[in-house]
């Protein structure tokens, strides 16, 4: 029987998983320029959420919990306006999160336990493991309203699932 930690290790990856297939469904349906129009001035493009979403994975996950080198530019993740296509964008996403699955695939129990710095933080790596997936899913969620707003159309993102169905 799994062990609540192999279960929030699966879960994690899984979460990885759909959180890129919905991103990659976004930038199907955008244009380049639409990828990096911010849909106000106090907005982001899906262009800076992508990057900052790549800088957030990397900080947390391969450096907080696997000890890489932290050479984050959080800045330039939200100043950028152009310069990456969209499918540069998603391969460089994809690396990261391929990356970081593998590196989550090997944490022990024990590797979850000590408190470590991340970014301004502290935290140990359960904590570390659930604030990137909600982090993720946070900005997919509104990358994927960015995009409904620009298409006016549904995504079907859960393709022919009944979620009308009760247990």
């Amino acid at each position: 029987m799994p062990t609540i930690h192999q279960h929030l290790l699966r879960s994690s990856v899984h979460f990885f998983g759909w959180n890129l297939e919905r991103i990659t469904t976004c930038l199907s349906e955008l244009s380049e320029a639409e990828i990096w129009q911010r849909p106000n001035a106090n907005s982001n493009s899906i262009g800076n959420q992508l990057l900052h979403l790549n800088g957030n994975i990397r900080q947390w996950i391969l450096n907080g919990l696997g000890g890489q080198a932290d050479d984050r530019q959080r800045n330039a993740e939200f100043s950028t306006t152009s310069g990456y296509s969209g499918q540069e964008l998603l391969e460089v996403l994809t690396g990261t999160v391929q990356e970081s699955v593998r590196l989550i695939g090997s944490l022990s129990e024990e590797d979850l336990l000590p408190e470590r710095p991340v970014q301004a933080y502290v935290h140990d790596g359960t904590f570390i493991l659930l604030h990137v997936v909600e982090h993720f899913s946070y900005h997919t969620g509104q990358i994927i309203f960015w995009t409904k707003e620009l298409r006016d159309k549904d995504l079907y993102l859960y393709g022919s699932e009944d979620l009308n169905q009760t247990n």
